[in-house]
This record gives structure tokens, C-alpha cells and sequence, in this order.
């Protein structure tokens, strides 16, 4: 069973970054998936909305974080994970999360423009090449 998945939804809130004790950036998305269909009886539209939360690591949560916004419809591949922890009520809870693989602006309703990202390891090493312009 592979445990890899791709959403496509809009964002529910602005991408806040957070950094962990060691440095490393983590933003926590949410995402609604909506989905419209026609009931075969009666003809009457329907809908249904999904809610995902997603996390996103280093780079990757930096580069969501200065691109997108609350309201952007986008694509995200990533892993299944399922979290579990005890509230201060010693309650049992379990939230299943996707982590981000891989996130993008979807264009099925808008454009978007691309700028690439130097690399940090990059950026620090004087004989590294400097990228072809396109």
C-alpha cells in the first residue's frame, strides 16, 4: 500500500513559518478540496468539502511561505502520516497529516511566474557555476 498522495485545493489560511530549536523552517498548511457532483435521481447538484492539514520542511516551507496566500488554489504530493499524542486530559488523539513532497500553484484558474531559488550550499561556495539564464 503506498501511503503518497496528491491534493488539489484551496489554502484556507496564510502559510505561517515557524522555525524549529535547530533552525530548520516548517510551515503548517490547510487545504479544502472541494468536489461538486449530480445526483443521478434527482438531478439536484451536491457537494461535499474535504479538509487536509499539511506540513511543509526547509526549503521547501520557506520558498510556500514568501508564495502563497489564504485563498490560493494549489497542488500538493506528499506522505501519509499519522500523529498521535495525549491531551493534558489524558485523552487519546490521532490526526492524520499529509507531509509535503512537493507543492505548487495549480493553473487550472490563474498563472503563476516562476523564479528560481539559489541554493544555500551554493550561495557559499565561490566556484560554484552561476545558472544559465533561460
Amino acid at each position: 500500500m503506498s501511503t503518497h498522495t496528491t491534493v488539489t485545493g484551496n489554502l484556507t489560511r496564510d502559510p505561517e513559518i515557524r522555525y524549529t530549536r535547530d533552525g530548520q523552517a516548517s510551515v503548517l498548511l490547510g487545504i479544502a478540496v472541494n468536489r461538486r457532483w449530480q445526483d443521478r435521481e434527482t438531478h439536484e447538484w451536491e457537494e461535499a468539502t474535504s479538509f487536509f492539514d499539511v506540513v511543509c520542511w526547509r526549503d521547501l516551507a520557506e520558498h510556500v511561505a514568501m508564495s502563497l496566500a489564504k485563498g490560493m488554489r494549489v497542488t500538493v504530493t506528499g506522505r501519509l502520516e499519522q500523529r498521535s499524542w495525549e491531551t493534558d486530559l489524558g485523552e487519546r488523539r490521532t490526526k492524520v497529516e499529509i507531509v509535503a513532497d512537493d507543492v505548487g500553484p495549480s493553473l487550472r484558474f490563474a498563472t503563476a511566474e516562476v523564479h528560481r531559488q539559489e541554493r544555500a550550499e551554493a550561495a557559499q561556495d565561490p566556484t560554484a557555476l552561476e545558472p544559465a539564464d533561460a
